[in-house]
């Protein structure tokens, strides 16, 4: 399905012909003809030949008749290419009879850890939860479809010296009154209430340390009042997860806690294995290349001083386990970009261990911050981070009021439900249509907007060809002949066919701004096309071949947005 891959094809033959050696015909879309490639003067030099001659030489070899009603030299050595209406027709009418859209199951499906979200238990999830989790999210979905069998890992922040003082704070309250306060989803003033007792109480502070002792020692009275802190907690997660509407369940909720047992046997491997030194009374590995800024090497603790475990050495113990029990050969963090260094420590021993060797292999999947109108880290007016929920609330409530701006005729229940999805696919798109490893900023006005790369403008297109189909009163014929007569029909056959390759990319480099452009496109396409070809008004066999071109425009729409987590509506 992917043209680009065809011409690349039946160019790359015949210019390793005229150069001797492998060439890349670099072809990509032109404004000047439907592809173009300039190899031909990268070659001018290396061969002491024009770059025009070149390309005509390469040419007369290749086989191109069949793929294209044009093919010439222009300018200084490019060689234009025009697509046969017959094969972009062709290609169409594959894609329309095709459920996966031209997007292959992967021919080697792998098993793919994608950890992410991540929050800490007692602690409300703010703003800086939301890159992880949408990004995690759409990752997880489109390697699912691609066949990959996926497991969604939420590393939960669940163990630690801090339980020692939010138990003891359980304790003080009484656990009825700490149900009650944690089930309200009030977890940040749970959490600050207990940390001002003990940065003030020394008493406070010295029944934590015991508490901690005792968590860790498998005390059961201890125990049972965790797990009332860890269940409480995930409840809320939860909710967050439903609003957001994001596929992650209980059942991926994969603590620190969960590795505990595992920490004594990785120091001891690392031990065996005589990668173990000892630093200032820790045990440490360093790895190599690994360099602070004075120069000296740097070491990644795996057993603290006081012989307790720090957050290296349960990220080892999950590569282990990932690796080792669930047979993983891609294992993906949905971490901040800040965290690089650590996450690069920790699989450089990981593979120094021989925990992660080929094919496994990890990738940090970064990303920068959401900003405020000021360039800053977005922030509440009281200078604390912003709750999500609060954040995804406001989503719903503008676009609620939007819709009903827009369409009186909507219903109340009709309203909350458009409210819900262009909201939350608002914050998910903007998110997800943004470079990942930079920073950007949270704009109301661009992220509701109608118009531009927006999640509510791709949803109007889809709720626009509902109504083209409801008012021909039947669905499109995928077997219909294709006509692409007219420059929007093409220019809308070349993006609908142009799907597989993103994805593919995608697939890759989990840069999720590449396919929010492409639905951008194909939306914009599509504009175009309702514009400038009459559809229902159309004669046969036009008018068919027009719906079939509809049809396949909202299903790659609704399959790219269901990909990136957005849901698309009947009507707005």
């Amino acid at each position: 399905m992917d043209l680009e891959k065809l011409l690349t094809d039946r160019l790359a033959p015949a210019f390793s012909a005229v150069a001797g050696v492998p060439v890349d015909p670099v072809v990509r879309r032109s404004q000047r003809a439907d592809f173009q490639s300039d190899a031909a003067l990268a070659l001018a030099r290396r061969l002491g030949r024009p770059p025009r001659a070149i390309a005509t030489e390469v040419l007369a070899r290749a086989e191109l008749a069949d793929l294209c009603s044009a093919a010439e030299v222009s300018g200084p050595g490019f060689i234009n290419l025009t697509v046969a209406e017959r094969t972009l027709g062709g290609l169409v009418s594959a894609l329309a009879t095709d459920p996966r859209l031209g997007v292959p199951a992967s021919p080697a499906p792998e098993t793919v850890v994608v950890d992410y979200s991540s929050p800490n238990v007692a602690k409300e999830m703010h703003v800086g939860h939301l890159r992880s989790t949408v990004i995690g999210d759409a990752a997880a979905r489109l390697l699912e479809w691609l066949g990959h069998r996926v497991v969604r890992a939420n590393h939960l922040g669940d163990w630690g010296t801090p339980f020692g003082m939010l138990i003891e704070h359980l304790v003080d309250l009484g656990e009825a009154e700490s149900t009650h306060e944690l089930s309200m989803g009030d977890l940040d003033s749970f959490y600050k209430a207990a940390r001002a007792k003990f940065d003030a109480d020394e008493a406070f502070r010295e029944r934590s340390r015991l508490r901690v002792v005792a968590l860790q020692g498998g005390d059961e009275g201890t125990l049972r009042l965790w797990r009332l802190l860890v269940e409480q907690s995930e409840r809320y997660f939860l909710t967050v997860y439903d609003l957001l509407d994001v596929t992650l369940t209980d059942r991926d909720f994969h603590g620190e806690s969960s590795y505990n047992d595992l920490l004594d046997p990785v120091v001891a491997e690392l031990d065996r294995l005589g990668l173990l030194r000892e630093s200032d009374g820790a045990a440490c590995v360093f790895p190599p290349g690994s360099v602070g800024r004075d120069g000296e090497p740097l070491p990644l603790i795996v057993r603290k001083s006081d012989g307790g475990y720090g957050y290296p050495a349960t990220d080892l113990a999950a590569i282990r386990h990932r690796t080792g029990e669930l047979g993983a050969t891609r294992l993906l963090y949905l971490v901040g970009l800040p965290q690089r260094r650590h996450f690069e420590m920790v699989c450089a021993v990981a593979e120094q261990a021989g925990w992660l060797a080929p094919p496994a292999r990890a990738e940090h999947v970064g990303f920068g911050s959401i900003l405020g109108s000021d360039g800053r880290m977005l922030r509440s007016r009281a200078g604390e981070s912003v709750k999500l929920v609060g954040l995804l609330e406001e989503a719903v409530a503008r676009a609620t009021e939007l819709a009903r701006s827009r369409n009186p005729e909507l219903g109340e229940a009709e309203a909350a439900e458009v409210g819900r999805a262009v909201g939350i696919g608002a914050i998910k798109y903007a998110d997800l249509s943004s470079d990942r490893q930079r920073d950007y900023v949270l704009d109301w006005e661009r992220m509701l907007s109608l118009d531009g790369n927006t999640a509510p403008y791709l949803q109007y297109a889809c709720s626009r060809i509902r109504s083209i189909f409801r008012r021909a009163g039947g669905t499109a014929r995928p077997d219909a002949g294709i006509s692409l007569a007219e420059p929007a029909e093409r220019a809308l056959a070349f993006e609908l066919v142009g799907f597989g390759a993103v994805v593919a990319q995608v697939e890759r480099n989990l840069e999720f701004h590449h396919l929010t452009a492409h639905l951008h496109r194909v939306a914009a396409a599509f504009s175009a096309f309702y514009e400038r070809c009459p559809v229902l008004r159309a004669d046969e066999p036009v008018r068919e071949s027009r719906l079939v071109l509809c049809d396949l425009t909202a299903r790659v729409l609704r399959q790219g947005l269901h990909l990136l987590g957005i849901r698309t509506l009947k009507r707005m």
